[in-house]
């Protein structure tokens, strides 16, 4: 029986037996090094872990007081894993549902020591009709997400099967979330650090619907698509501030209603705007540290091209077509979504980022 030279990562809150078959099969196709996380487990599952540990010397178990989510259980099984293992090729992680096949994640961990030593993801194939609908369109929709913001095409966003050499494991706990938007993140850092990744095709297991999941629908959504939603309500936020500048500078500074008032009006309450909303992407959407200064001046030579984008586009195209108010309207909606993806990927990219350690 072949040895493996890799540390199976299990995460588990509450499990049942596919736990203790899981670890079985781990056992009997050689792999010598699982840690299994209890990440808070109430007492009445708390046995399945206890059984493992005195019959498989290969298991190490580690455990939360409390449920602290996924993310926190990799982050903790990573920290004892740099500690404790270091001659590994690296980790796999998988779930303890069963929904991973054994040979699956054998074979990423055998691509993850072959070649560039990219980080694994085992991706499920979600057009097969056993794919419960909530998670088909789940991941559809969050796929298209990562392609339009992120510019990365990820077959699985969610998947839970991923093989990480060493010298990135790390890396993963600067990552930041605790809980399913961990996972989430992890594909963001990958994308902005320019970290190598490839996908291989694992088979697609789901049992009773996928109802023994713990993802949350609503709640850990919005956990997922955190960046985008604060992005988004500091985009509309910026554009309130921009109608009462606007409407406020129009009233009491540049009275008059003449070409040259509107026209100190809407430079003026612009430039307000962009202050406010380069300020809220700062901090709360990159969480950026770069020199305020020299952020803020890349944040100008983007938004002026934008905003002349924007005017370009929908003045140009208003007078070829010979649009009403209504046309020009939906046009510059059109225009301005374009855009709006467009200056997310920018600010991320350049005006955000940060340089690497």
């Amino acid at each position: 029986m072949k040895k493996h030279n890799f540390t199976l990562i299990i995460p588990s809150l509450n499990p049942d037996e596919k736990l203790s078959h899981t670890v079985q099969l781990a056992v009997e196709a050689g792999i010598g090094d699982i840690i299994l996380v209890d990440d808070g487990s109430d007492a009445g599952h708390k046995h399945y872990f206890d059984e493992l540990v005195p019959k498989y010397p290969q298991v190490t178990l580690l455990s939360h007081e409390k449920n602290l989510g996924k993310g926190a259980a990799l982050k903790t099984a990573f920290e004892y894993f740099i500690k404790n293992r270091h001659d590994s090729d690296g980790v796999v992680t998988a779930d303890s549902d069963g929904q991973h096949r054994m040979k699956d994640i054998i074979k990423c961990a055998e691509e993850m020591t072959n070649g560039e030593h990219a980080i694994i993801l085992g991706c499920r194939d979600f057009s097969l009709e056993n794919v419960p609908a909530r998670s088909r369109f789940g991941n559809r929709a969050t796929s298209l997400v990562f392609r339009l913001f992120f510019g990365m095409s990820v077959s699985d966003t969610q998947t839970g099967l991923r093989a990480i050499p060493f010298k990135y494991v790390k890396e993963m706990l600067e990552v930041k979330g605790t809980r399913y938007e961990y996972e989430t993140n992890m594909l963001i850092y990958m994308s902005q650090k320019k970290l190598p990744y490839c996908e291989i095709k694992i088979e697609t297991l789901y049992f009773d619907d996928n109802s023994a999941s713990h993802f949350r629908p609503v709640r850990d959504s919005m956990r997922v698509y955190g960046i985008i939603i604060k992005y988004a309500a500091n985009s509309l936020a910026s554009a309130i501030v921009d109608i009462l500048a606007f409407y406020l500078l129009g009233q009491f500074v540049f009275a008059g209603g003449g070409k040259i008032a509107v026209l100190l009006s809407t430079v003026t309450a612009r430039v307000i705007s962009s202050v406010v909303n380069f300020a809220l992407n700062r901090k709360y959407v990159f969480d950026s540290h770069s020199n305020v200064l020299k952020t803020f001046f890349k944040y100008v030579c983007l938004a002026v091209p934008i905003m002349l984008i924007s005017w370009i586009s929908v003045y140009g195209l208003s007078k070829a077509m010979d649009f009403d108010q209504l046309g020009r309207t939906l046009w510059k909606a059109v225009v301005d979504t374009i855009l709006f993806v467009v200056s997310f990927r920018v600010q991320r990219r350049w005006v955000f980022a940060e340089k690497s350690k």
